[in-house]
């Protein structure tokens, strides 16, 4: 090593506090960032964890003997009927247009991807409307075979499981055929070559080396289904999720609410960490997989178009179908209307959803700048631990991250009252909900950062501090500047996000601020179908906007 680069190397390695002349130097300054951020972010989690630790016995025997054995054997069926749904939805059409060639491929190839845009519990109240028993498909059942004709009870698990799986897929097609993609052509050639057909390599090559995108997959689709409460409380199938929410809003027992929450994040962590320990098993690796893209084999006869058909109708039915019934629904509205009544109350929910998930991508997305900056000025086991304390709120369901927004929320808002003799400033306030959106999508916001962060080279860092820079001059003037193309992804993502966001907005907003998606919840929870279409449709627009970017990102990611 040359003497100017061991002289760049002392420069730019942090130091430890040393005293001089006028005290101790602040060089101990930056460490303290991260550790804030990651303390403020991670606070609602721990104080959560630490209600499990002084239990309310006689909170959880009466809920034992109600509702939690029920609840509890909901939510694992659920579970395990999601997570299999979409692992044999998801992997057979990744499959299917990364090795064969059929009418349509390339079209399929990126529009299965449109049912991310779709939240789960608008795709379950246009099934309810479909499927009930006064809906269109059973009155048309009942005409063509009688009164009696046997038809399966849309209010039901099953129900359910096939709405969330319809709408979940996606998370294991997008990471199944990017895995596939991975795969060098040559090492299936080579497969092929000792007499494995592809049928036999699937099985025997590409699922295994596909195995940690597969469980990444499920994993994400699986906390979906833990987070939601509104789809299955229109199926009439309660989980931990939907009993939160129930004791929150509808009895106004927060303690029992809280208590049950607890519950839920012991099983959103252990999720968690059987995902973690699947992927970490994994001991496959591919050779030569920058390679060129496994070929295409073209099918013939039947075989094509019943792969046309497979995508077609898994494609109408998580997507074509659901769309327009909300537009059809839409037209009846506004035709049906006084103008000028609906489009005040329209604009108003307009206002507060996109007021509120701005804000709150501003917030976070800066929050995350902060975050993944001092982790690359501060390269060391204990920064990147807080770094990943303070993104985990992501595997939490919303329900969890209002109760533990509120645990923390609330000394505080007693203090400042007995301090200052003032209301409840907090709690049930637009800062408690901002603080629930940032504990909730921080990880989206820095992983978008940190991947953009990376690209750029350390040693234009590592000039600029020898120039006298300033760690702040050098996020402000050398990195925002080149990592402005992730910081905008990550604002997209976590508006997106937000506007999605139903359990944390419905427990913690402040009285008469709703949004989109409360207007939506709370129409189609009334059976107002077609009122409650156009803040779906809404809805679904803007989700639109990251699932096109990743549509046309697609094939160079």
């Amino acid at each position: 090593m040359s003497i100017v680069t061991r002289s760049l190397t002392t420069i730019t390695k942090p130091v430890a506090p040393a005293i001089t002349g006028r005290g101790i130097r602040v060089s101990w300054r930056i460490p303290l960032l991260p550790v804030l951020i990651a303390g403020l972010i991670s606070l609602p989690i721990l104080l959560l964890a630490a209600e499990l630790l002084t239990p309310k016995l006689d909170l959880w025997a009466q809920l034992w003997s109600t509702v939690l054995p029920r609840m509890l054997g909901n939510t694992l069926l659920l579970m395990a009927g999601v997570g299999a749904g979409t692992l044999i939805i998801g992997t057979g059409l990744a499959w299917l247009v990364t090795m064969y060639q059929f009418p349509g491929c390339a079209f399929f190839d990126r529009a299965l991807l449109l049912p991310l845009a779709m939240p789960a519990f608008i795709m379950g109240f246009i099934f309810m409307s479909l499927f009930d028993y006064a809906g269109p498909v059973q009155t048309a059942w009942r005409a063509l075979f009688g009164r009696s004709a046997p038809f399966p009870d849309i209010h039901s698990g099953g129900g359910a499981i096939i709405v969330m799986t319809l709408v979940l897929y996606p998370y294991v097609y997008m990471l199944a055929r990017s895995a596939f993609r991975e795969q060098a052509g040559v090492t299936l050639e080579a497969a092929r070559a000792l007499g494995c057909g592809r049928k036999r390599a699937f099985w025997r090559i590409a699922i295994p080396m596909a195995r940690p995108s597969l469980a990444a997959g499920a994993a994400l689709a699986l906390m979906e289904a833990m987070t939601d409460f509104a789809t299955v409380r229109f199926f009439s199938f309660p989980t931990i999720s939907e009993g939160v929410v129930r004791l929150w809003e509808g009895r106004m027992d927060r303690v029992a609410a809280t208590e049950l929450a607890s519950l839920l994040m012991i099983v959103a962590l252990a999720l968690l960490v059987v995902e973690r320990q699947l992927r970490g098993r994994a001991r496959y690796h591919q050779q030569g997989g920058s390679g060129r893209r496994p070929v295409r084999a073209a099918l013939k006869g039947q075989s094509k178009w019943g792969a046309f058909a497979v995508c077609a109708l898994v494609l109408f039915a998580a997507f074509v179908l659901p769309i327009g019934q909300l537009v059809l629904w839409a037209v009846h509205e506004i035709n049906g209307h006084v103008p000028g009544t609906w489009e005040t109350v329209y604009g108003q929910y307009v206002g507060n959803s996109f007021a509120l998930a701005g804000i709150a991508a501003v917030l976070t997305v800066g929050l995350a700048l902060l975050l993944a900056h001092s982790a690359r000025i501060w390269k060391s086991r204990f920064v990147h631990g807080l770094t990943r304390i303070g993104t985990m709120g992501y595997a939490l369901p919303g329900s969890v991250i209002a109760a533990g927004v509120l645990l923390t929320i609330a000394p505080v808002d007693h203090t400042l009252h007995e301090w200052l003799g003032t209301g409840l400033l907090l709690t049930g306030s637009v800062v408690g909900l901002m603080y629930a959106y940032v504990v909730r999508f921080l990880a989206v916001a820095h992983k978008s950062v940190e991947s953009s962060l990376d690209k750029v080279k350390p040693s234009m860092d590592e000039a600029a501090r020898t120039l006298g820079a300033r760690p702040w001059d050098v996020l402000r003037r050398i990195q925002a500047p080149l990592v402005a193309n992730g910081v905008l992804a990550a604002l997209i993502l976590v508006f997106v996000d937000v506007m999605k966001e139903l359990p944390a907005t419905l427990l913690l907003r402040p009285f008469g601020l709703d949004t989109l998606g409360v207007w939506a919840y709370m129409l189609a929870a009334e059976s107002f179908w077609q009122a409650a279409s156009i803040p779906a449709l809404t809805i679904v627009a803007v989700g639109l906007i990251p699932v096109i970017l990743l549509m046309r990102t697609g094939d160079r990611a």
